[in-house]
C-alpha cells in the first residue's frame, strides 16, 4: 500500500494540546494520560508500565516480526537545586540544555502547596543597576534564578510557600503556529513526534489500512536523560523506528521540509538495511528526504541498543533549528514523516528470517561487497 493522505490539521491541533500540557522528564503523568485516551479514542489497546511508558498494539496479519515507531513524551525542564536568602530559586536542568536558553524563560513551579509562576533570570538582570555588567557577566546554570510570582522576598517567605528543593519546574513552550506553516516553540522535540505518530495512526484508522504484521506504537517518558526506549520493548519486536528532531544547522545535512534520515549518530550507524527500506520508500513514495550524520545526538534506539535488545533500530527526524533553545520546524516536514511512517508500517516484509531470535545463515542479510568476498561467502538463500 502506498503512503496515505494525513490529515495535517488533526496533525497540528495535536501537536497544540500535547505543548500546552507540562510533561519535564519526570513529571510526565498528565501528558501520559492523554496520549493514553487519544489513543484508545482511536481505537487501539493501550497498555502502560508502571512508570508510565504507553505501548499501544495495533494488530497485523501476524504477530512474529512485529515493528515498532517510538517517540518520547518528555521534555527539558528544571528542578529546584536550593532555596536563597533572596527568596529566589537556584536551579540544575533535567536533559541538557543551555542556561543562555532559560534566561527570560517564564516557568511553572510544582511544590506540595500547590502551582506557582515565575520566570528564570540572570543573576544581574537589571541594566539600570548594573550597567554594562549585565551583558558581561557569565553563562551558566550557577548564573541564574527563578524569582517567583509570590510573596517570597526572603528564605523565610519561600519555604511559607511550600517549595522545597527537588520541586519539578515546567519551561512554557511559548507556540506560534504561523500561516506560512512555520512552527516555533519550546519542547517541538519531541512533541511534534508524538503528534506526527498520532496522525499516522489516525490516518491508518481513518483508511482502515491493513500491516502485515503487529505495530506496536510507543511513547516513552524519560528520553532526554538517557532511559528512553530501554525497557518497553517485547521480544516479538525486530525493529524498531524512533521519531525525533534533526539537527538543521551549519555542518549538518537536516532541513526543515521534508525527511531527515538518520544514518548515524554519535552511539554509531543506524541499521543498514532498515534504514536503506527508508529511503527506498521515500523514493519510490517521492517523498522529499535528506540524509544526516549527528554527532552529539542520540534517540531511543541508542537506549534500546545499549540496554541488550537485539532489534534493527532506525531514525527518522524533523528538521529543526535552535534545537533545545527556541525551537523552529515546517509543518511540511511532520506531514512528511506521518506518511513515511505510514508506507513503512503497511510494506512487506523483507527480511523473514528476523521473525527469529536466532536462526542459521539461510536467509541472513548480504550488503553490497567486492567480487571476492562474495566468492568466500557461503551459499546461502538472500534475503527476501
Amino acid at each position: 500500500m502506498p503512503r496515505l493522505a494525513v490529515d495535517t490539521h488533526y496533525l497540528t491541533e495535536q501537536l497544540k494540546a500535547l505543548l500546552a500540557i507540562p510533561s519535564p522528564t519526570g513529571y510526565t503523568d498528565t501528558v501520559v494520560r492523554y496520549v493514553a485516551g487519544e489513543l484508545e479514542r482511536l481505537g487501539l489497546k493501550v497498555e502502560l508500565t508502571r512508570r508510565g511508558a504507553i505501548s499501544a498494539l495495533r494488530q497485523g496479519s501476524r504477530r512474529a516480526s512485529a515493528r515498532a515507531i517510538v517517540s518520547h513524551v518528555d521534555t527539558l525542564g528544571a528542578q529546584v537545586k536550593r532555596l536563597k536568602e533572596n527568596g529566589r530559586l537556584e536551579l540544575v536542568p533535567v536533559g541538557n540544555w543551555s542556561a543562555r536558553f532559560a534566561e527570560g524563560a517564564r516557568a511553572q513551579i510544582f511544590s506540595d502547596k500547590g502551582i506557582y509562576r515565575g520566570t528564570i533570570l540572570p543573576l544581574k538582570a537589571s541594566g539600570h543597576t548594573f550597567n554594562d555588567e549585565i551583558d558581561t557577566q557569565p553563562v551558566g546554570w550557577s548564573h541564574v534564578e527563578l524569582r517567583v510570582d509570590a510573596l517570597s522576598r526572603d528564605l523565610t517567605e519561600l519555604e511559607k510557600l511550600g517549595v522545597h528543593v527537588g520541586d519539578m519546574i515546567a519551561i512554557d513552550p511559548q507556540p506560534e503556529f504561523l500561516e506560512n506553516g512555520y512552527i516555533v516553540s519550546r519542547h517541538l522535540d519531541n512533541k511534534a513526534g508524538v503528534a506526527v505518530m498520532l496522525a499516522a495512526i489516525e490516518t491508518m484508522e481513518r483508511e482502515g489500512a491493513a500491516t502485515p504484521v503487529d505495530i506496536h506504537w510507543l511513547f516513552t517518558i524519560a528520553e532526554e536523560v538517557g532511559v528512553g526506549a530501554s525497557s518497553i520493548l517485547t521480544p516479538d519486536i525486530a525493529s524498531m523506528i524512533a521519531i525525533d528532531n534533526g539537527t538543521s544547522a551549519p555542518g549538518q545535512n537536516s532541513a526543515e521540509f521534508g525527511v531527515t534520515v538518520a544514518m548515524a549518530d554519535q552511539t554509531g550507524p543506524f541499521d543498514y538495511h532498515l534504514t536503506k527500506k527508508l529511503i527506498n520508500l521515500c523514493e519510490s513514495e517521492e517523498i522529499k528526504y535528506q540524509r544526516d550524520v549527528f554527532r552529539y545526538y542520540r534517540s531511543d534506539s541508542a537506549s534500546a541498543i545499549e540496554a541488550g535488545h537485539d532489534v534493527r533500530t532506525a531514525l527518522i527526524t524533523f528538521g529543526v533549528d535552535a534545537s533545545h533553545g527556541y525551537e523552529r520546524i515546517h509543518v511540511h516536514a511532520l506531514r512528511s514523516l506521518a506518511e513515511l511512517v505510514t508506507a513503512y508500517v503497511t510494506s512487506p516484509v523483507e527480511i523473514e528470517r528476523d521473525r527469529n531470535l536466532h536462526a542459521g545463515l539461510k536467509g541472513f542479510t548480504r550488503q553490497p561487497n567486492d567480487e571476492a568476498t562474495q566468492e568466500l561467502a557461503e551459499n546461502s538463500d538472500p534475503a527476501e
